[in-house]
Protein backbone atom coordinates (compact mmCIF):
# COMPACT_ATOMS: atom_id res chain seq x y z
CA UNK A 1 0.00 0.00 0.00
CA UNK A 2 2.46 2.55 0.67
CA UNK A 3 6.73 1.98 0.44
CA UNK A 4 9.66 4.17 -0.20
CA UNK A 5 12.77 3.09 -1.38
CA UNK A 6 16.18 4.64 -1.20
CA UNK A 7 14.92 7.55 0.70
CA UNK A 8 17.35 10.07 1.87
CA UNK A 9 17.41 13.70 3.99
CA UNK A 10 19.83 15.53 5.11
CA UNK A 11 20.15 18.55 7.23
CA UNK A 12 22.91 20.95 6.92
CA UNK A 13 25.32 18.34 5.89
CA UNK A 14 23.97 15.81 8.89
CA UNK A 15 22.40 12.63 7.14
CA UNK A 16 18.86 11.64 9.07
CA UNK A 17 17.81 8.98 6.47
CA UNK A 18 20.47 7.11 4.39
CA UNK A 19 18.77 5.01 1.45
CA UNK A 20 15.80 4.08 3.85
CA UNK A 21 13.30 1.21 2.04
CA UNK A 22 10.16 0.95 4.31
CA UNK A 23 6.82 -1.09 3.04
CA UNK A 24 3.40 -0.92 4.92
CA UNK A 25 0.81 -4.07 3.32
CA UNK A 26 -3.06 -3.11 3.40
CA UNK A 27 -4.63 -4.23 6.96
CA UNK A 28 -0.85 -4.39 8.52
CA UNK A 29 -0.03 -2.94 11.70
CA UNK A 30 3.51 -2.27 11.57
CA UNK A 31 5.99 -0.83 14.40
CA UNK A 32 8.64 1.56 13.30
CA UNK A 33 11.55 1.22 16.48
CA UNK A 34 14.56 3.10 16.88
CA UNK A 35 16.62 5.19 19.52
CA UNK A 36 16.87 8.81 19.67
CA UNK A 37 18.15 9.97 16.92
CA UNK A 38 17.40 6.89 14.90
CA UNK A 39 15.21 8.76 12.11
CA UNK A 40 12.11 7.74 13.11
CA UNK A 41 10.30 10.95 13.08
CA UNK A 42 12.39 11.97 9.70
CA UNK A 43 10.97 8.92 7.68
CA UNK A 44 7.14 9.99 9.30
CA UNK A 45 7.79 14.03 8.17
CA UNK A 46 8.90 12.78 4.35
CA UNK A 47 5.40 9.87 4.30
CA UNK A 48 3.35 12.38 5.35
CA UNK A 49 4.74 15.26 3.61
CA UNK A 50 6.71 17.83 5.99
CA UNK A 51 9.59 16.96 4.68
CA UNK A 52 10.63 16.08 0.58
CA UNK A 53 13.08 13.75 0.13
CA UNK A 54 16.29 14.59 -1.26
CA UNK A 55 16.62 11.36 -2.86
CA UNK A 56 14.60 8.20 -3.47
CA UNK A 57 10.81 7.66 -3.87
CA UNK A 58 7.53 7.29 -2.27
CA UNK A 59 5.04 4.82 -3.67
CA UNK A 60 1.16 5.11 -2.43
CA UNK A 61 -0.67 2.00 -4.45
CA UNK A 62 1.72 1.49 -6.60
CA UNK A 63 2.03 4.70 -7.95
CA UNK A 64 4.96 7.34 -7.23
CA UNK A 65 3.82 10.54 -5.41
CA UNK A 66 5.47 13.69 -4.30
CA UNK A 67 3.52 15.27 -1.38
CA UNK A 68 4.56 18.79 -0.90
CA UNK A 69 3.11 19.26 2.18
CA UNK A 70 0.65 17.39 5.17
CA UNK A 71 -2.42 18.57 2.97
CA UNK A 72 -1.50 16.53 -0.04
CA UNK A 73 -1.25 13.55 1.93
CA UNK A 74 -3.93 13.43 4.31
CA UNK A 75 -5.99 13.83 0.72
CA UNK A 76 -4.29 10.78 -0.82
CA UNK A 77 -5.42 8.77 2.48
CA UNK A 78 -2.52 9.34 4.93
CA UNK A 79 -3.31 10.14 8.33
CA UNK A 80 -0.83 11.14 11.30
CA UNK A 81 -1.83 10.86 15.17
CA UNK A 82 0.33 12.38 17.24
CA UNK A 83 1.93 11.75 21.25
CA UNK A 84 0.11 15.28 21.71
CA UNK A 85 -3.35 15.46 20.46
CA UNK A 86 -3.67 18.23 17.92
CA UNK A 87 -7.21 18.54 18.12
CA UNK A 88 -8.84 21.68 19.68
CA UNK A 89 -10.21 20.63 23.54
CA UNK A 90 -13.11 23.56 23.99
CA UNK A 91 -15.10 21.89 20.89
CA UNK A 92 -17.35 19.05 21.32
CA UNK A 93 -15.95 15.34 19.88
CA UNK A 94 -18.50 15.32 17.11
CA UNK A 95 -16.90 19.22 16.15
CA UNK A 96 -13.57 17.52 16.15
CA UNK A 97 -14.10 14.96 14.54
CA UNK A 98 -15.76 16.62 11.37
CA UNK A 99 -13.62 19.84 11.68
CA UNK A 100 -13.64 21.93 9.07
CA UNK A 101 -16.04 19.42 6.93
CA UNK A 102 -19.42 19.97 9.19
CA UNK A 103 -22.37 19.14 7.35
CA UNK A 104 -24.54 22.06 6.56
CA UNK A 105 -28.00 22.70 6.06
CA UNK A 106 -29.27 24.15 3.18
CA UNK A 107 -29.04 27.38 4.67
CA UNK A 108 -25.01 26.76 5.18
CA UNK A 109 -25.57 27.02 8.67
CA UNK A 110 -23.57 23.37 10.72
CA UNK A 111 -26.10 20.74 10.97
CA UNK A 112 -25.51 19.76 14.49
CA UNK A 113 -27.91 16.58 14.93
CA UNK A 114 -26.92 15.15 11.67
CA UNK A 115 -22.91 15.98 12.88
CA UNK A 116 -23.84 14.09 15.74
CA UNK A 117 -25.72 11.47 14.87
CA UNK A 118 -22.98 10.81 12.34
CA UNK A 119 -20.40 11.03 15.02
CA UNK A 120 -22.05 8.75 17.26
CA UNK A 121 -22.14 6.27 14.33
CA UNK A 122 -18.40 5.99 13.73
CA UNK A 123 -17.32 5.95 17.09
CA UNK A 124 -20.35 3.59 17.78
CA UNK A 125 -18.44 1.24 15.09
CA UNK A 126 -15.23 1.18 16.26
CA UNK A 127 -16.48 0.09 19.96
CA UNK A 128 -15.75 3.61 21.68
CA UNK A 129 -18.80 4.38 24.22
CA UNK A 130 -18.36 8.11 24.40
CA UNK A 131 -20.53 11.30 24.59
CA UNK A 132 -20.06 12.98 21.08
CA UNK A 133 -21.50 16.21 22.59
CA UNK A 134 -18.86 16.53 25.24
CA UNK A 135 -16.25 18.68 25.10
CA UNK A 136 -12.74 16.91 24.14
CA UNK A 137 -10.86 18.77 27.03
CA UNK A 138 -12.88 17.07 29.66
CA UNK A 139 -11.98 13.51 28.36
CA UNK A 140 -9.25 11.53 29.63
CA UNK A 141 -6.29 11.25 27.50
CA UNK A 142 -7.08 7.92 25.78
CA UNK A 143 -10.67 9.08 24.46
CA UNK A 144 -8.96 12.02 22.61
CA UNK A 145 -6.53 9.25 21.07
CA UNK A 146 -9.36 7.49 20.14
CA UNK A 147 -11.42 10.92 18.57
CA UNK A 148 -8.29 11.32 17.02
CA UNK A 149 -8.31 7.84 15.49
CA UNK A 150 -11.87 7.83 14.63
CA UNK A 151 -11.00 11.65 12.83
CA UNK A 152 -8.71 9.79 10.49
CA UNK A 153 -11.60 6.87 9.61
CA UNK A 154 -14.09 10.25 9.00
CA UNK A 155 -12.05 11.20 6.44
CA UNK A 156 -11.35 7.90 4.67
CA UNK A 157 -8.02 7.21 5.86
CA UNK A 158 -6.01 4.85 3.99
CA UNK A 159 -3.04 4.61 6.12
CA UNK A 160 -3.37 5.71 9.43
CA UNK A 161 0.63 6.67 11.55
CA UNK A 162 0.33 6.12 15.31
CA UNK A 163 3.71 8.28 16.26
CA UNK A 164 4.20 7.31 20.44
CA UNK A 165 0.32 7.42 21.15
CA UNK A 166 0.19 5.31 24.27
CA UNK A 167 3.06 7.57 26.03
CA UNK A 168 0.43 8.83 28.27
CA UNK A 169 -2.29 6.44 28.76
CA UNK A 170 -3.53 4.20 31.38
CA UNK A 171 -3.15 0.21 30.47
CA UNK A 172 -7.12 0.22 30.41
CA UNK A 173 -6.83 3.20 28.17
CA UNK A 174 -4.31 1.56 26.13
CA UNK A 175 -5.90 -1.89 25.74
CA UNK A 176 -8.90 0.25 24.49
CA UNK A 177 -6.49 1.87 21.69
CA UNK A 178 -5.55 -1.40 20.46
CA UNK A 179 -8.94 -2.57 20.58
CA UNK A 180 -9.81 0.28 17.72
CA UNK A 181 -5.93 -0.51 16.35
CA UNK A 182 -7.33 -3.75 15.64
CA UNK A 183 -11.09 -3.19 13.69
CA UNK A 184 -9.02 -0.56 11.42
CA UNK A 185 -6.36 -3.28 10.27
CA UNK A 186 -9.08 -5.71 10.10
CA UNK A 187 -11.17 -2.96 7.67
CA UNK A 188 -7.99 -2.97 5.59
CA UNK A 189 -6.45 0.08 7.04
CA UNK A 190 -2.21 0.04 6.66
CA UNK A 191 -1.04 1.67 10.44
CA UNK A 192 2.09 2.54 11.08
CA UNK A 193 3.22 2.33 15.31
CA UNK A 194 5.46 3.87 16.90
CA UNK A 195 6.21 3.18 20.31
CA UNK A 196 9.47 3.21 22.92
CA UNK A 197 7.34 0.74 25.00
CA UNK A 198 8.59 -2.25 23.63
CA UNK A 199 6.41 -4.83 25.07
CA UNK A 200 3.28 -3.38 23.22
CA UNK A 201 4.97 -4.41 19.68
CA UNK A 202 4.26 -7.67 20.08
CA UNK A 203 1.35 -7.42 21.17
CA UNK A 204 -0.06 -5.17 18.15
CA UNK A 205 2.04 -5.68 15.53
CA UNK A 206 2.42 -7.84 12.96
CA UNK A 207 6.11 -6.65 11.19
CA UNK A 208 8.84 -4.22 12.22
CA UNK A 209 11.21 -1.63 10.96
CA UNK A 210 14.60 -0.99 12.92
CA UNK A 211 16.00 2.18 11.81
CA UNK A 212 19.38 3.19 13.61
CA UNK A 213 21.95 6.15 12.23
CA UNK A 214 19.64 7.15 9.96
CA UNK A 215 19.65 3.51 7.91
CA UNK A 216 17.56 0.95 7.85
CA UNK A 217 18.98 -2.44 9.87
CA UNK A 218 16.44 -4.77 10.05
CA UNK A 219 13.20 -5.53 8.26
CA UNK A 220 11.21 -8.31 9.36
CA UNK A 221 8.11 -10.61 11.12
CA UNK A 222 7.61 -9.48 15.02
CA UNK A 223 6.60 -13.17 15.51
CA UNK A 224 10.50 -13.96 14.50
CA UNK A 225 12.14 -11.52 16.45
CA UNK A 226 12.52 -11.30 20.47
CA UNK A 227 13.25 -9.13 22.60
CA UNK A 228 17.04 -8.98 22.79
CA UNK A 229 17.24 -9.39 19.25
CA UNK A 230 15.31 -6.33 18.96
CA UNK A 231 17.08 -4.49 21.16
CA UNK A 232 20.07 -5.95 19.65
CA UNK A 233 19.42 -4.07 16.18
CA UNK A 234 18.39 -0.96 17.99
CA UNK A 235 22.04 -0.27 19.27
CA UNK A 236 23.77 -2.10 16.88
CA UNK A 237 25.08 -5.19 19.28
CA UNK A 238 25.55 -8.80 18.70
CA UNK A 239 23.20 -10.90 19.88
CA UNK A 240 25.89 -14.00 20.60
CA UNK A 241 27.99 -11.90 22.33
CA UNK A 242 24.73 -11.10 24.94
CA UNK A 243 24.10 -14.73 25.21
CA UNK A 244 27.19 -15.20 27.10
CA UNK A 245 27.23 -12.85 30.17
CA UNK A 246 23.84 -11.51 32.13
CA UNK A 247 22.96 -9.14 34.18
CA UNK A 248 23.36 -9.39 38.60
CA UNK A 249 20.12 -8.58 40.37
CA UNK A 250 21.07 -5.50 42.66
CA UNK A 251 25.30 -6.45 42.88
CA UNK A 252 28.08 -5.31 45.44
CA UNK A 253 27.23 -0.95 45.99
CA UNK A 254 30.35 1.00 45.16
CA UNK A 255 32.17 2.33 48.27
CA UNK A 256 30.34 0.48 50.83
CA UNK A 257 32.58 2.63 53.50
CA UNK A 258 31.03 6.01 52.45
CA UNK A 259 27.24 6.63 53.51
CA UNK A 260 25.05 7.44 50.29
CA UNK A 261 25.06 11.81 49.71
CA UNK A 262 21.78 11.17 47.71
CA UNK A 263 19.16 8.81 48.45
CA UNK A 264 15.77 8.50 46.66
CA UNK A 265 13.47 5.81 47.87
CA UNK A 266 9.86 4.73 46.09
CA UNK A 267 9.34 7.90 43.58
CA UNK A 268 6.13 7.48 41.96
CA UNK A 269 5.14 9.58 38.97
CA UNK A 270 1.94 9.14 37.47
CA UNK A 271 2.35 6.91 34.27
CA UNK A 272 5.97 7.04 34.19
CA UNK A 273 7.79 5.76 37.80
CA UNK A 274 7.02 2.96 39.97
CA UNK A 275 8.98 2.93 42.60
CA UNK A 276 12.05 3.80 42.12
CA UNK A 277 14.84 4.13 44.68
CA UNK A 278 18.71 5.18 43.87
CA UNK A 279 21.72 5.74 46.06
CA UNK A 280 24.99 7.81 45.39
CA UNK A 281 28.11 8.30 47.45
CA UNK A 282 30.02 10.56 47.19
CA UNK A 283 33.03 10.42 44.62
CA UNK A 284 30.97 7.67 42.76
CA UNK A 285 29.19 8.13 39.45
CA UNK A 286 26.27 6.37 39.18
CA UNK A 287 25.12 5.49 35.80
CA UNK A 288 21.48 5.20 35.27
CA UNK A 289 20.88 3.03 31.74
CA UNK A 290 17.54 1.78 29.98
CA UNK A 291 15.99 2.82 26.52
CA UNK A 292 13.46 5.39 25.50
CA UNK A 293 11.03 6.08 27.62
CA UNK A 294 12.14 3.24 30.46
CA UNK A 295 12.41 6.23 33.04
CA UNK A 296 15.70 7.81 32.86
CA UNK A 297 15.43 11.66 32.61
CA UNK A 298 12.16 11.54 34.73
CA UNK A 299 14.21 10.17 37.11
CA UNK A 300 16.31 12.52 37.44
CA UNK A 301 14.00 15.40 37.61
CA UNK A 302 11.82 13.92 39.98
CA UNK A 303 14.92 13.91 42.60
CA UNK A 304 15.54 17.67 41.04
CA UNK A 305 11.54 18.86 42.00
CA UNK A 306 11.07 18.93 38.05
CA UNK A 307 8.55 16.53 37.93
CA UNK A 308 5.55 15.89 40.46
CA UNK A 309 5.87 12.78 42.05
CA UNK A 310 3.23 11.37 44.08
CA UNK A 311 4.62 9.60 46.41
CA UNK A 312 8.29 8.72 47.43
CA UNK A 313 11.39 10.79 49.31
CA UNK A 314 14.47 12.25 48.18
CA UNK A 315 17.24 12.87 50.53
CA UNK A 316 20.85 14.68 50.33
CA UNK A 317 22.99 14.47 52.74
CA UNK A 318 20.40 12.68 55.06
CA UNK A 319 18.30 15.79 55.50
CA UNK A 320 14.53 15.15 53.20
CA UNK A 321 14.41 17.35 50.54
CA UNK A 322 10.65 19.22 49.87
CA UNK A 323 9.36 17.22 47.19
CA UNK A 324 8.30 19.07 43.64
CA UNK A 325 10.07 22.24 44.49
CA UNK A 326 13.62 22.71 42.30
CA UNK A 327 14.24 25.78 44.99
CA UNK A 328 14.49 23.60 47.36
CA UNK A 329 17.06 20.64 45.53
CA UNK A 330 18.70 23.90 44.30
CA UNK A 331 19.57 24.93 48.28
CA UNK A 332 20.44 21.19 49.14
CA UNK A 333 23.12 21.02 46.46
CA UNK A 334 21.11 19.14 43.72
CA UNK A 335 22.24 20.68 40.00
CA UNK A 336 20.39 19.00 37.14
CA UNK A 337 22.11 19.18 33.37
CA UNK A 338 18.77 18.66 31.30
CA UNK A 339 18.63 16.54 27.93
CA UNK A 340 17.25 19.20 25.33
CA UNK A 341 20.13 22.14 26.14
CA UNK A 342 18.54 24.52 23.94
CA UNK A 343 14.84 23.78 25.05
CA UNK A 344 15.50 23.63 28.67
CA UNK A 345 19.61 24.91 29.40
CA UNK A 346 20.95 27.58 27.40
CA UNK A 347 19.38 31.49 26.81
CA UNK A 348 20.62 31.67 22.95
CA UNK A 349 20.89 35.49 22.95
CA UNK A 350 21.93 35.71 26.56
CA UNK A 351 26.18 35.96 26.59
CA UNK A 352 28.15 33.32 27.46
CA UNK A 353 28.83 35.28 30.91
CA UNK A 354 25.13 35.35 32.04
CA UNK A 355 24.31 32.11 30.71
CA UNK A 356 26.91 30.85 33.44
CA UNK A 357 25.89 33.60 36.51
CA UNK A 358 21.99 32.55 36.15
CA UNK A 359 22.00 30.05 38.96
CA UNK A 360 23.94 32.39 41.24
CA UNK A 361 22.65 35.74 40.83
CA UNK A 362 20.77 35.36 44.36
CA UNK A 363 23.68 34.67 45.81
CA UNK A 364 25.32 37.50 44.51
CA UNK A 365 22.63 40.43 44.87
CA UNK A 366 21.38 42.06 47.97
CA UNK A 367 18.31 44.84 47.84
CA UNK A 368 18.51 44.31 43.53
CA UNK A 369 22.02 45.26 43.24
CA UNK A 370 24.03 42.54 41.85
CA UNK A 371 27.63 41.82 42.91
CA UNK A 372 29.05 42.62 38.62
CA UNK A 373 32.80 42.29 39.64
CA UNK A 374 32.56 39.05 41.78
CA UNK A 375 30.01 37.43 39.24
CA UNK A 376 32.76 38.65 35.99
CA UNK A 377 35.64 36.61 38.39
CA UNK A 378 33.74 33.46 39.12
CA UNK A 379 32.40 33.76 35.14
CA UNK A 380 36.40 33.95 34.18
CA UNK A 381 37.23 30.93 36.47
CA UNK A 382 35.14 28.65 35.19
CA UNK A 383 35.70 29.73 31.60
CA UNK A 384 39.39 29.30 32.47
CA UNK A 385 38.80 26.06 34.58
CA UNK A 386 36.23 24.10 31.58
CA UNK A 387 38.47 25.36 28.53
CA UNK A 388 35.41 27.22 26.99
CA UNK A 389 36.24 28.63 23.58
CA UNK A 390 34.34 32.28 23.02
CA UNK A 391 35.87 35.32 22.27
CA UNK A 392 34.84 36.93 25.48
CA UNK A 393 32.71 36.20 28.34
CA UNK A 394 30.08 38.90 26.45
CA UNK A 395 29.91 36.56 23.15
CA UNK A 396 26.41 35.55 22.93
CA UNK A 397 26.17 31.58 23.79
CA UNK A 398 23.85 30.94 20.61
CA UNK A 399 27.55 31.98 18.40
CA UNK A 400 29.28 28.80 20.12
CA UNK A 401 29.44 25.37 19.12
CA UNK A 402 27.32 22.80 20.75
CA UNK A 403 30.45 21.30 23.03
CA UNK A 404 31.12 24.41 24.01
CA UNK A 405 27.75 25.26 24.58
CA UNK A 406 26.96 22.25 27.48
CA UNK A 407 30.12 23.42 28.75
CA UNK A 408 28.75 26.55 29.84
CA UNK A 409 25.58 24.65 31.03
CA UNK A 410 28.12 22.73 33.36
CA UNK A 411 30.09 25.81 34.37
CA UNK A 412 26.26 27.46 35.02
CA UNK A 413 25.44 24.61 37.51
CA UNK A 414 29.28 24.07 38.97
CA UNK A 415 28.73 27.73 40.05
CA UNK A 416 26.26 26.44 42.69
CA UNK A 417 28.75 24.11 44.34
CA UNK A 418 26.56 21.31 44.29
CA UNK A 419 26.86 18.03 46.20
CA UNK A 420 25.00 16.10 43.78
CA UNK A 421 24.97 16.51 39.65
CA UNK A 422 22.55 14.81 37.78
CA UNK A 423 23.48 15.00 33.95
CA UNK A 424 21.14 13.78 31.23
CA UNK A 425 22.83 13.19 28.45
CA UNK A 426 25.36 15.33 28.68
CA UNK A 427 27.93 14.21 25.21
CA UNK A 428 24.77 14.24 23.16
CA UNK A 429 25.17 16.07 19.76
CA UNK A 430 28.36 17.33 20.79
CA UNK A 431 31.79 16.51 18.23
CA UNK A 432 34.37 13.92 19.71
CA UNK A 433 37.10 16.17 20.88
CA UNK A 434 34.28 18.18 23.18
CA UNK A 435 33.29 14.57 24.04
CA UNK A 436 36.51 13.65 25.26
CA UNK A 437 36.49 16.99 27.07
CA UNK A 438 33.46 16.27 29.49
CA UNK A 439 33.74 13.32 30.02
CA UNK A 440 37.27 13.83 31.33
CA UNK A 441 35.46 16.61 33.39
CA UNK A 442 33.03 14.00 34.76
CA UNK A 443 35.80 11.91 36.04
CA UNK A 444 37.52 15.05 37.42
CA UNK A 445 34.48 16.13 39.60
CA UNK A 446 33.82 12.99 41.03
CA UNK A 447 37.36 12.49 42.06
CA UNK A 448 36.63 15.80 43.80
CA UNK A 449 33.98 14.12 45.75
CA UNK A 450 30.81 15.02 43.59
CA UNK A 451 28.39 12.58 43.65
CA UNK A 452 26.94 12.37 39.92
CA UNK A 453 24.45 10.65 38.49
CA UNK A 454 24.95 9.50 34.55
CA UNK A 455 22.43 8.97 31.57
CA UNK A 456 23.82 8.21 28.32
CA UNK A 457 21.99 6.49 25.31
CA UNK A 458 25.86 5.28 24.66
CA UNK A 459 26.77 1.88 26.47
CA UNK A 460 29.91 2.39 26.44
CA UNK A 461 29.86 5.63 27.63
CA UNK A 462 28.40 4.11 30.91
CA UNK A 463 30.16 0.91 31.34
CA UNK A 464 33.59 3.02 30.76
CA UNK A 465 32.62 5.99 32.62
CA UNK A 466 30.38 5.12 35.56
CA UNK A 467 30.99 2.95 38.67
CA UNK A 468 27.73 0.99 39.06
CA UNK A 469 24.87 1.22 36.68
CA UNK A 470 21.15 0.85 37.88
CA UNK A 471 19.13 -0.07 34.68
CA UNK A 472 15.77 1.11 34.41
CA UNK A 473 12.65 -0.51 32.21
CA UNK A 474 9.58 0.64 31.84
CA UNK A 475 9.39 3.31 34.92
CA UNK A 476 11.18 0.73 37.04
CA UNK A 477 14.54 -0.65 38.25
CA UNK A 478 15.20 -3.81 36.56
CA UNK A 479 18.75 -4.42 37.87
CA UNK A 480 21.93 -2.80 38.55
CA UNK A 481 25.57 -3.87 37.36
CA UNK A 482 27.95 -3.60 39.84
CA UNK A 483 31.73 -2.92 39.07
CA UNK A 484 33.03 -6.28 38.71
CA UNK A 485 30.29 -7.11 36.20
CA UNK A 486 30.04 -3.67 34.27
CA UNK A 487 30.64 -4.94 30.71
CA UNK A 488 28.75 -3.90 27.36
CA UNK A 489 27.10 -6.92 26.99
CA UNK A 490 25.82 -7.26 30.34
CA UNK A 491 24.52 -3.89 30.03
CA UNK A 492 22.67 -5.14 27.40
CA UNK A 493 21.00 -8.61 28.73
CA UNK A 494 20.13 -5.92 31.24
CA UNK A 495 17.92 -3.67 28.95
CA UNK A 496 16.28 -6.65 27.35
CA UNK A 497 15.31 -7.61 30.69
CA UNK A 498 17.83 -10.97 30.94
CA UNK A 499 17.49 -12.34 34.45
CA UNK A 500 20.40 -13.42 36.41
CA UNK A 501 19.15 -16.80 37.04
CA UNK A 502 19.63 -17.91 33.63
CA UNK A 503 23.65 -17.15 34.25
CA UNK A 504 23.56 -19.39 37.77
CA UNK A 505 22.00 -18.84 41.06
CA UNK A 506 24.70 -17.50 43.12
CA UNK A 507 24.37 -13.68 42.70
Amino acid sequence: MLETEGVTKSFGGVHALRGVDFSLAQGEIHALVGENGAGKSTLIKVLTGVYRPDEGTIRFDGREVSFHRPADAQRAGISTIYQEVNLVPLLSVARNIFLGREPRTRLGLVDVAAMNRRAAELVGSLGIDIDVTADLGTLGLGIQQMVALARAVSVDSRVVIMDEPTSSLEAKEVATLFDVARTLAARGVGLVFVSHRLDELWQLCDRVTVLRDGRRVHSGSMAELDRLGLIAHMLGREVAEVAREGATEFGDTHRRDQEPVLTAHGLQVRNRLHGVDLAVRPGEVLGLGGLLGSGRSETVKAVYGALPVRSGSVHVGGRPVRPNSVPHALRAGVALLSEDRKAEGIIADLSVRDNIALAVLPRFSRGGLVAEKRIDALVETFVRRLRIKAASPQQKVRELSGGNQQKVLIARWLCTEPKVFLLDEPTRGIDVGAKAEVQALIDELAEQGLAVVLISSEMDELVEGADRVVVLRDGAVSGELSEDRKTSAALLAALAGAAAEEEGGDE
